[in-house]
């Protein structure tokens, strides 16, 4: 049952604390938020959005706005179960098609264990990154890998990716890449055996003859997938379809 407490009813939030300051001039936006609303992810693709653009209106300038997309915590889970918080996670990324946004990938530097992971360093590095590119004219390199495009070769799917132009590099104690499933006609996914050719990610599903989706790091944990590209930012969690989750009809209440 939903309880009505001083911190989650419609607009109190705002009016307490956003309201006050909107005739202050600001630079821009650090963002980090999203935990709560996982399990109503599919409305976040549209809330998240709504919220930056009604700020934008607000203080009348076209604010830049930089968010951290949510790190691993909670189960190691696999796409068949689904989870909320790679949901959320992907809620994140399509946000990115506003302009003048970007996101911090931190799936590599959380605590499965502790909601509020102590490594705060890295995270405030990534989101620092963006600013200094995109707002205040440094030449640095400031993204993760995202994912790119798919085809199908035989038994075989090759994924390609962005940001990978110096290479990419695997970062856990097995030296082999992990965190890939792929689903066949049936729907039903299994990991993947994964290799790195020419800047690609060629997958093969055990069992799998006609492979028609992956996806990568679909879980609330992310602790399996450890790929980064050259400049040391992890390859952001995605899916190459975009079969209902298990939060398609979560509302607030």
């Amino acid at each position: 049952e939903y309880a009505h407490l001083m911190n989650n009813a419609g607009a109190i939030m705002y009016n307490s604390m956003i309201a006050p300051i909107t005739s202050f001039g600001i630079r821009g936006v650090l963002w980090y938020q999203g935990e709560t609303n996982a399990g109503r992810a599919y409305q976040y693709r549209e809330s998240f959005p709504l919220m930056i653009n009604d700020w934008r209106r607000l203080w009348n300038d076209q604010l830049s706005f930089y968010f951290v997309q949510l790190s691993s915590f909670g189960r190691e889970l696999n796409s068949n179960q689904g989870s909320s918080w790679a949901e959320l996670r992907e809620a994140q990324t399509m946000t990115l098609s506003l302009p003048k946004t970007g996101m911090a990938v931190t799936t590599d530097i959380g605590n499965p264990k502790d909601i509020h992971p102590t490594n705060k360093q890295d995270v405030g590095h990534r989101l620092a990154i963006h600013a200094l590119k995109q707002d205040y004219g440094q030449n640095l390199v400031e993204d993760s890998p995202f994912y790119k495009k798919m085809k199908i070769e035989g038994n075989k799917v090759i994924i390609s990716l962005n940001n990978v132009e110096n290479g990419i590099t695997i970062k856990n104690k097995y030296g082999y890449v992990q965190g890939f499933e792929i689903a066949g006609e049936d729907k039903v996914f299994r990991y993947a055996q994964a290799t790195i050719v020419n800047k690609e990610i060629v997958l093969t599903g055990f069992g799998i003859d006609k492979p028609i989706a992956v996806r990568y790091n679909w879980s609330d944990a992310t602790e399996e997938g450890q790929l980064f590209n050259a400049d040391g930012y992890p390859l952001a969690p995605f899916r190459t379809d975009n079969w209902p989750g298990i939060t398609v009809n979560n509302k607030f209440e």
